[in-house]
């Protein structure tokens, strides 16, 4: 869930360049009609980042998340396989932070978006049971991470749960400018009402004013969230979400700092909705959280493959 819990005062209209790449990708896409109801729907093939154990926080009482991903720090020195990848960057941004509840202080201290100011972060949200937004991020980043440099990318995270609190949502973005990404992706999940499912992606609004100048990646990041978008359709088997985007999987924000002050393409992914319990059954499911991983790091290649 982004910075900003509740839905925007206003939400500007997509551009028509992104609804016609997104249905470019689901006329290839098996899924696209249907969302799963259980583990096993979608089609994926087995992929590097298995289900190995993630050193994150415990997990509270109540149902418990099946095991997560490969959660090893990226090392900078390491070498990488040669791929499609091979020279460009990518900086994942796992959103929220499991401490974060820990320092409800410093987190409600507000930053500077350009625009406005906001709070430094949120806790984000979580399932009924329990299993943290900040959790899921985490996992779903360290799996994402595992592809995309099993492609050649060099990645880098925001934070990788080893900080007291944070990164702020003006730091967030900064990581990315000066680290000149090809691409940015906050990994996100929803907290909404019942019945509210799917996943969508939201896309930075045409903003300038203050720091904020998102002139120059409003495209590129049409572009990019279009591609994660139709391929997490084939993936996962999850439809686009049935209360925001209006069953496009895509949405346009003008409000989150995360975007406005991004200089480079970067789209959050809301992979579903946490406090729905149909939801909530792929969320918790490790096999599940692959496939996510998988979906957005099939559109990011997709993107930079260009």
């Amino acid at each position: 869930m982004p910075n900003d819990d509740s839905p925007p005062p206003t939400r500007r209209a997509r551009p028509l360049s992104v609804a016609a790449a997104l249905a470019a990708v689901c006329l290839t896409a098996a899924g696209c009609g249907g969302g799963p109801e259980a583990d096993g729907a979608g089609a994926a093939s087995p992929r590097p980042g298995g289900d190995a154990a993630s050193p994150t926080a415990p997990a509270p009482a109540g149902k418990q998340p099946e095991p997560s991903g490969t959660a090893s720090p990226s090392d900078p020195a390491k070498p990488l396989p040669k791929g499609p990848l091979t020279g460009r960057t990518v900086v994942i941004d796992p959103g929220h932070n499991p401490r974060n509840r820990d320092h409800t202080r410093e987190i409600n201290e507000k930053v500077d978006i350009g625009t406005g100011r906001k709070e430094c972060d949120t806790t984000g949200t979580s399932t009924d049971d329990g299993y943290a937004e900040a959790r899921f991020t985490l996992d779903v980043s360290h799996r994402l991470r595992t592809l995309l440099e099993a492609e050649g990318a060099r990645v880098r995270l925001t934070h990788d749960g080893d900080r007291p609190f944070g990164p702020c949502i003006d730091e967030r973005a900064r990581i990315g400018n000066e680290a000149k990404a090809d691409a940015v992706v906050s990994v996100h999940a929803d907290g909404s009402a019942v019945g509210n499912r799917g996943f969508h992606v939201i896309l930075p609004a045409e903003v300038k004013g203050g720091g904020a100048d998102t002139s120059k990646i409003v495209r590129s990041s049409a572009d990019l969230g279009a591609r994660i978008a139709g391929h997490f359709v084939r993936t996962t088997g999850s439809e686009p979400s049935n209360y925001i985007g209006g069953k496009t999987g895509l949405d346009t924000r003008n409000d989150l700092g995360g975007l406005n002050l991004s200089t480079v393409p970067k789209v959050f992914v809301e992979c579903g909705n946490m406090r729905d319990p149909q939801d909530a059954a792929l969320l918790t499911s490790a096999s599940w959280r692959q496939k996510a991983a998988q979906g957005m790091a099939d559109g990011i290649t997709g993107y930079l493959k260009g």
